[in-house]
Formats: C-alpha cells, structure tokens, sequence
C-alpha cells in the first residue's frame, strides 16, 4: 500500500465515522425525545427491558449512545439499576443491525436487484434524496429525514472505500503475518478492546473488521476474540460518562463492563472447550463481512440470553464493587432529572423541565390559596407554610431557568426553541404568583396586627372575588401540568370577568368609604390585596396564552379575542357570560 492507499484509507474511516455520527445526530432529532419517554416508563420487567434497550439501539444505531443515554436516567433518578441492567443487556443485541447493513457491501451478482441491493448502487439515491430533503425541505421532520439518509449514504461510502484501499493488502505478506498474531485469543481480545475504546463505537469498530475481512487474512477463529474485545471495548464510552456522576450511575458503567467481560469469558470457555473436543471446521476458514456480522449477533445474542437470568447476580456484582451508603440519597433529588446529559436530546430535556415547571405551578397554586386562607382564618403555621412554598418556588425557578438557559445554547429546531422560550416565560409567571401570596399574607398580617376586618359587604366582595381567583388558579394549573390547550381557552374569559370584578370591588369601596363604612387604612388594604388578585389573573392568562401559542403559533399574545373566529368568538361570549353569572357581585 503506497501513500495514496493510505490517504484513501483515512479518508475513508473519516467518512465512516462522520456518516455515522450524523446519521445517529439525525434519527436522535428524529425521534422527538419518544424514544428517551419510552425509556423512562420501562417497568422492572427484565425482558420488557431487553427488547426496548434492543429496539432503541437499532434505531439510533449506538450502543454507546443508549448506555450512556441509561447512565444519564440512573444518575437522574429516573431509572432504577435494575431496569438499566436489562436495557444494557438490549443495547449490546441491538447494536448488531449496524454490522448487517454494513455487510451488504460484500453482495455478489449480475442480476439487477442483487446488485441494487449494494450500497454503491443505492447510496447515490439516498445521498441525493437526503440532499434534497436537507435544501428544499420546510419542515424540521423533512429535514431530519434528508440527514439520516444523507448520514447513511456518507457512511456506506466510507465503507467502500476502506474497503477498496485495504484489499491490495492481501498480497502483502508482511500485513498478514501481522494479522495472524491475533490468532491469540487474549491478544485478540485486547486488540478488539483497545481499538474500541480508541474510537469509542463497537459499531464502528466492527465496520473497520468488516472492512478488512477483504483481504482475505482473517478467519472465524481469529476475528471471534477481536470481535468479543470489540464488546469490552465499548464500555470505555460508559465509564468516560460516568466519571462525576452519583454512585447509582457509575454502578450501571460498571454493570455494563461486567455484563460483557463475564460474556466473554463465558462465551471463550463454550467455544474453545467445544473446539477442543468438536474441532469446528469453520473456525480456519476465511470470514468475510457478513460472516463477521454473524459471528457479532450470536456472541451477542448468547451473552444475553446466558446472562439475562442473572440480571439481580449483575446488579449485586455492582452494589460490591461500590457499596451503597446510608446517606445516600441522589434518586430523591427532585431536580436530578435536570442532566446535563439530556441536553444533547432536547426535546427529552424539555420534558424533564415541563414536569418539574408542572410541580412548581402547583406549589404556586397552594401558596397563593392558602395565603387567601389566612384572610379569612388567621394562622402562623399557615403563613410559615405560605412563606416555606415561596421559598421552593424561587428554587424551582431558579434551577429549571438556569437549565433551560443552557438547554437554549444547543442546536434546537425551531419547535423546541419555541417551547424553551414558552417555558421561561410561564416559569416567570408562576414564580410571581408566589410573589403575590406573600403580598396576601403581609395584607393579613397587618390587618390581624391592627385587629381590622372589611365591613360584612366588602367582606361578601372579597370572598366571592377569592372565588374566581381560586378557579382561574385551578384551571390555569390543571391546563398546564395536564398539557390542556383546550382548558386553557377558558382561561382568558374568566380574566376578563375578574377584571370586572376588580373594578367594582374599588368602586364599592369608594362608595363605603365616601359614606363613613370603611376606613381609609382597611381601603389601602383592600386596594393591595384587589391588585395582587387581579395580578395573579393576569399571570394566569399571560400561561395559558403561552400554551395555546405552542398549538397554534400564529397567535400573537396581546390580541387574542381579535384573533378569534366566529365559533371561537360565540364559545368566548358564552363562557364569558357564564363567568359573570357565577362570580357576579
């Protein structure tokens, strides 16, 4: 191989490895963050765990990418140990569809459909749709799909060319007396291992193999231990991931190198052991792509299936190499779920950040009543409670916004920037609706200090304004934490009416106090706890916009009835009449 070889060797990895790289970054993008949700709600079942870490891997086409990804879950509390061991089990299976569609390069025949079938005659096909998709396509989903193919293509045609420059290799004397040293199965093993670990991808390293296999001087008994080091190999991207991390993830990095060392010694006792006694005749016979690729998804597959019964042996094995201690308390972190790991998965990272802004709108919510409680049933534990919510609220917002922020800076479609913005804005809101129940309890507290209460009339107004601040609260919650665009159009009319019922409440009391039946300190009271009402109705509109700005986002924020359509319009007067019925004063 002269210098020109070699350039086009590198060339070819390069390619190689930067197909595979966009391809995975596109069916990621792709996926939306569903595949990271059906993660999250796995059961315990082992099984359930095996084909689900499996079906992942195949899609996204990265075993590292999975283990990392369940690392990422455990440390967050999101997942138990036990059900990462059976996703990792299904990550090393899944991994093995890379190696079979890298195998189509070694498809032989005249007949036009073979020939397709080969990834020169169709990965020019891809390469130009996927252009296409990426040029002209409008939506984030087009354009998703136009990487994926066009990252495939990239790949294939990396393969082809390692492939291409490696095969004047096999009249090379020297190269193969250099190969046939791997005939050891333990130098075997840590050359599989060692280039693994160096590029960090099992898949990629098998395509290197497979690529290779072209010059003819490898056989089934030689690549066998490459390939099993291959699988220890990928663990370094594991134990890289966990560095930092609580004990609960570095103990699924350990589970994932257990899981494969034990399969590799398993697996080379059962082999050699039966080629002692049997004497396999495929073992010296020359192994070309496909046959690496089989020989990568039944070491896999076995391991599993061997393993999979031992799933609690794995996960014990890990609880002694780091022992648990009793102070141990990461997975009831609430804000763990805020890795920085899932930032590369936005859309999953803004689930995390929906859930918890979901937890802080109902400490938001119960602040704001019980403050409107200690109006009317004075109580210091009460007011500690008022004042201990505030406190958790400013927390939530403090940590979700200080996320979102560095979620903002990675790539984002144009959705997920809309809702990262949208996600701001209500976290902004509900932290100061607990802002104004601590304006409430100060109201109560001067009022109790004072030993002051409204007349029976402005007592009745206040109560049946609480009443309607109560509801909008309620709705404007139960829309947001249940993802309700529908509930959060009956948001604005009741604003509208509490509006209303603002401006009557100061006028009533101006007529009260125009007639000696208030006094001017009670009417300063009223007048703060009136506007922190009607504050905190507008903050809930300000939410409920935001969320029917995300269904539909033409709508702009500060004219929404001129935006209505007729139907849209008579279910607007109709709950607006309803409203005012209800909470008339």
């Amino acid at each position: 191989m002269d210098i020109f070889g070699i350039l086009t060797l590198t060339g070819g990895l390069a390619l190689f490895l930067y197909g595979m790289s966009v391809m995975g970054a596109g069916l990621e993008k792709m996926s939306g963050g569903r595949l990271e949700r059906v993660l999250e709600n796995l059961t315990s079942n082992p099984l359930k765990a095996v084909l689900l870490g499996a079906g992942v891997t195949a899609v996204i086409q990265s075993s590292s990418a999975t283990t990392v990804m369940v690392v990422g879950f455990v440390n967050s509390g999101i997942m138990k140990l036990s059900q990462a061991v059976g996703i990792i089990m299904g990550a090393n299976v899944g991994t093995t569809i890379t190696s079979w569609l890298l195998s189509l390069t070694g498809i032989e025949g005249g007949n036009f459909f073979v020939r397709m079938l080969k990834p020169s005659s169709f990965s020019p096909v891809l390469a130009m749709i996927g252009v296409i998709l990426l040029m002209s396509g409008k939506s984030d989903k087009k354009k998703d799909i136009g990487e994926i193919l066009l990252g495939f293509a990239v790949l294939m045609y990396g393969m082809e060319s390692m492939s291409g420059a490696v095969k004047p290799l096999a009249d090379v004397p020297e190269f193969t007396n250099i190969l046939t040293m791997f005939r050891n199965p333990l130098l075997g093993v840590a050359a599989g291992a060692v280039l693994t670990a160096v590029i960090q991808s099992s898949s990629a390293s098998v395509g290197i193999l497979q690529a290779l296999s072209v010059t003819g001087a490898f056989t089934y008994g030689s690549v066998i231990p490459i390939i099993m080091g291959q699988n220890i190999g990928t663990c370094v991207t594991a134990m890289i991931s966990a560095v930092g991390a609580n004990k609960g993830a570095k103990r699924t990095a350990f589970v994932h190198l257990y899981f494969n060392v034990i399969g590799t010694v398993v697996f080379m006792i059962v082999f050699y052991a039966g080629n002692a006694v049997f004497q396999f005749p495929f073992a010296g016979t020359v192994v070309g792509a496909a046959g690496i690729a089989l020989i990568h998804s039944v070491f896999n597959l076995f391991t599993t299936i061997v393993l999979l019964p031992f799933t609690k042996g794995l996960e014990r094995l890990a609880y002694l190499t780091i022992p648990k201690t009793g102070d141990e308390r990461a997975a009831e972190d609430v804000f763990g779920i805020l890795d920085e790991r899932f930032l590369s998965a936005p859309a999953f990272a803004i689930e995390q950040c929906r859930s918890l802004a979901g937890q802080m709108a109902v400490l938001s919510r119960d602040s704001f009543l019980e403050a409107m409680e200690v109006l009317t049933d004075y109580s210091k534990e009460k007011i500690e409670d008022v004042l201990e919510k505030e406190s958790r609220v400013d927390v939530y917002d403090d940590k979700i916004s200080a996320y979102l922020t560095k979620l903002s800076s990675e790539n984002l479609s144009y959705r997920d920037s809309v809702q990262v913005t949208s996600l701001l804005h209500c976290l902004t809101d509900f932290e100061r609706i607990s802002d104004h129940a601590i304006n409430v309890v100060e109201n109560a507290q001067q009022m109790h200090k004072d030993k002051a209460d409204f007349s029976r009339k402005g007592r009745e107004e206040m109560l049946a304004y609480g009443r309607a601040v109560a509801d909008i609260l309620e709705r404007t919650t139960a829309a947001f934490t249940g993802n309700d665009p529908e509930l959060a159009r009956t948001v604005e009319p009741l604003e509208e009416v509490i509006d209303e019922m603002n401006k009557t409440v100061k006028k009533h009391h101006m007529k009260r106090l125009r007639k000696g039946k208030c006094t001017i300190e009670l009417g300063l009271v009223l007048s703060d706890l009136a506007m922190n009402y009607e504050r905190v109705a507008d903050h809930c509109s300000n939410v409920a916009v935001y969320m029917m700005q995300l269904k539909d986002q033409q709508l702009e924020e500060h004219s929404f009835t001129e935006q209505l359509d007729e139907a849209e319009s008579a279910e607007f007067a109709r709950l607006l009449q309803e409203f005012g019925k209800k909470y008339t004063l």
